[in-house]
This record gives structure tokens, sequence and C-alpha cells, in this order.
């Protein structure tokens, strides 16, 4: 099991605010997303969401509010509370939460464990207990909880699954011997979850007490790396979404584990020879999704969600000047949606007369409606009859009259391709 450690706030959502649930349900935040996105910029490894509401309708409330933030942020959300169902379950990761959490304490939770764990895989799931029960082994979850009181402390911790302590106390102190235990993998709780608390400070006291705080988890060691004559391996960065190569740098051993560390990449600048934080002064960070080396050790694929632009000219990638091009009818199916649905925005933002597309928005979302269940049925017929190019004719015409639809209101094809990967 890996030693490295992590700082995870948690927020408690009551009636779609953030309180405090071991102070009462003290209020914190009236904008949950806005503390969320705080807690990301100021250095978080994660967030943990509770639901604390008592009716469906504030249950809904606290789904769309973890949908919102799962959008908003780059660090991996877990959520959990109110879990009544499996349905709960399903929501919870619909909504683009990592894991869901199951409450073993509870009678309820724990009868649904089993099933959701075969359900959605147990890299979806993480077990919370209060503390004192035995934790359910990794059979049925990847990750465990404990609930920690100031009464207790967590010199050892004895879990085959990566674990994490949520502690109700306040005290700095406490709450760094706890995160020193052996089998502890994070911490999370009062402390850490303070309004304007700068957790990047707190993460650097630790590192100085000699406990290693990372985000990731290097599988391979920098010194098995195949290294150029200045000591640095080149890096080919990609964005994880549309798979475009948006630029080329360098690393070296201080650059990557500063990477490992915070989550996001750090160069090493040979025109500056420093270390080169991408999207410091800019905003443009990249945020880590995946390192990969390549055969001979010597390149690293990086994938990364992209902040921005990748260039300093202002380009999406530092790739844009075109010096050989071959024919060829090749096309990215990325780019095609892509291409067609700019083209409706520009329709809707600048009317061309005779437009078509034009017509539908003049018309309004019940012309839109129509004609979208209209190329449904039509779908539906000519999938009924042997010639599949009628299939052909027709799915593009509803996948159009869709993308009208999507762009009335205001849905992507980043919305809907993050919907499908969280399913």
């Amino acid at each position: 099991m890996s030693n490295f450690k992590r700082v995870i706030p948690c927020i408690f959502i009551q009636q779609g605010k953030a309180v405090k649930w071991f102070d009462n349900y003290e209020l914190i935040d009236e904008d949950v997303i806005a503390l969320a996105k705080g807690y990301c910029a100021s250095g978080a490894d994660g967030i943990m969401i509770f639901d604390l509401s008592t009716n469906d309708e504030e249950h809904d409330l606290t789904i769309d509010l973890i949908k919102k933030i799962c959008r908003e942020v780059s660090v991996s959300i877990s959520a959990g509370g109110n879990i009544k169902r499996q349905e709960d379950v399903k929501k919870i990761l619909y909504a683009g939460a990592k894991r869901a959490i199951l409450n073993v304490s509870n009678p309820v939770e724990l009868g649904l464990l089993e099933e959701s764990s075969k359900r959605f895989g147990k890299e979806k799931i993480a077990v919370m207990d209060d503390g004192a029960s035995n934790m359910v082994d990794e059979v049925y979850a990847s990750e465990a909880i404990k609930l920690n009181s100031t009464r207790l402390s967590f010199a050892k911790i004895d879990s085959t699954l990566p674990t994490i302590v949520l502690m109700d106390s306040k005290e700095k102190e406490f709450v760094m011997k706890n995160l020193k235990g052996d089998g502890v993998n994070g911490i999370s709780g009062q402390f850490v979850s303070q309004k304007g608390f700068d957790i990047s400070a707190f993460k650097a006291e630790c590192e100085s007490q000699g406990i290693t705080i990372s985000l990731l988890d290097s599988k391979i060691n920098f010194k098995e790396f195949k290294l150029n004559s200045d000591g640095l391996i080149p890096v080919i960065v990609q964005d994880h979404k549309t798979s475009d190569v948006l630029m080329m740098a360098y690393m070296n051993e201080e650059s990557f584990e500063q990477t490992i560390k915070t989550g996001k990449m750090t160069y090493y600048s040979r025109s500056r020879q420093a270390l080169w934080l991408k999207g410091e002064t800019s905003g443009h960070y990249q945020y880590v999704k995946s390192l990969t080396l390549d055969c001979d050790n010597d390149t690293i694929l990086a994938k990364v969600e992209q902040i921005g632009v990748a260039c300093h000219t202002g380009s999406p990638t530092c790739f844009f000047q075109p010096i050989v091009e071959a024919d060829s009818n090749e096309m990215n199916p990325l780019e095609v949606f892509q291409s067609v649905y700019d083209t409706i925005v520009d329709r809707k933002k600048n009317p061309k007369e005779g437009s078509y597309t034009n017509y539908l928005f003049d018309k309004g979302i019940d012309k839109i409606l129509k004609k979208v269940g209209e190329e449904a049925t039509e779908l539906v017929i000519a999938a009924k009859n042997p010639n599949p190019e009628e299939i052909k004719y027709e799915l593009s015409d509803f996948l159009y009259h869709a993308m009208v639809l999507m762009v009335e209101r205001g849905v992507t094809w980043e919305d809907i391709v993050k919907e499908l990967a969280d399913r």
C-alpha cells in the first residue's frame, strides 16, 4: 500500500448550503460551488461531500450541486449521505462523483453495499464507519473512511484499503498526529475544511515534519527514466478529451515530483533554468489525467485537462503551422460533431436569412421538440427496413435536430461526453 498522504476537505450540504456537521449545522457558506472551487484552488487533493437533506426535494438539490461541483473542479469527488436505495448510489455516481460513500455503520447502507459494488464496480464505492467497528475489506470497496472523534488517535490502521480519517478536531497537532498514523492515507474534517484555509501551506508544513503529501502515486521511480544529455526527459502533452497534441516540454526529477504531488503539470524551463508550473501566470493550468512512459523509458506521454489554451500565442495547441498536408478523406468524428454544433451556435448568434436552423430557433422550443420527435420516429421506421442506408440518413437528421435542441438549452458536447464517461 502507498505511504503517500492526501488532504481532503469535506462539505456537508443542508438545504443547498454548506454547514458544519460537527457544530450544530452552523453555516459555512451559502455558495457551495464557490466553496468547492476555493478548496481546489488552495491545494485540496480531493473533496468529500455529504448530503444532510431530510426530504426528496432537498436531496435532488444536493445531487444537482454535486453535478455542478464535479464539472467545476479538477480534483476527484466522493459523495454520500441520505442513501436509502440503489437509485441514490446511481444518482451520486451519475452526477460525476468518483465514488459513492456508503456508511456501513448504518444497517440500510450496509445492506446496499454488496449489490452496489457488483452493479457499479468496487472502484466506485467507498465505505465509512464510526471508527470503532471493523471495516469492510477490499471485496466491495476501493477506499475506507473512518469517522474519528477527538477522543481517538489512530497510530495504526489495520485495513486492506486506502483509508481517510474524518475528524471533528480543530487542533492542528492532533490532525498531524493522525496523519502520521501507519495505514492512514489522508485526512479530512473540520480543521482542513475551514473556509479560506491555506491547504498548500499546511501540506508544506506536513512535509517539513516528514509527512509525504502527494495527490498522485507514481508506479515508476524517476531514477528508472532514461534522461537526455541535460538530465531531462521530454514530455509530450495531449488533451485527454480530444486527443489533440498540445505541446512538448521537459522535466527533471524535481519537476516530475512536483507534478506527482500537486497533480498540476510542472516542467523544467531550459531557457530560464528553473521549474515552470504551467499556468502559474496565465491561469492556463494543466491537470494530470495520466502519465505514461514509452517503451524505451525516455519519453513521457501526459494526458491532461487543459484550462484555457496551451500555447503562449493564444492558440489552443502549439502545433498549428502546416508544413505538409496529404489529400485525405479521413474525418475525426469528434471534430465533425463539434463543427456542426459550432455552426448551429453561430446561426443562433448571427441569424442568416433563409436558414432552416434559424427557422427552428424562431419557432421556439415546441417546434424543435416536435422535430426531434418526428426524426426519432422516422429513425425507428428506417431501422425496420433491410437497407442500412436509410438508417444513416435518418440518424443524421435526428442528430442534427438533437444538436439544435442542445444549443437551445445550452448543453454542449463536452457535457454529453462527460455524462457518458461518468456512467
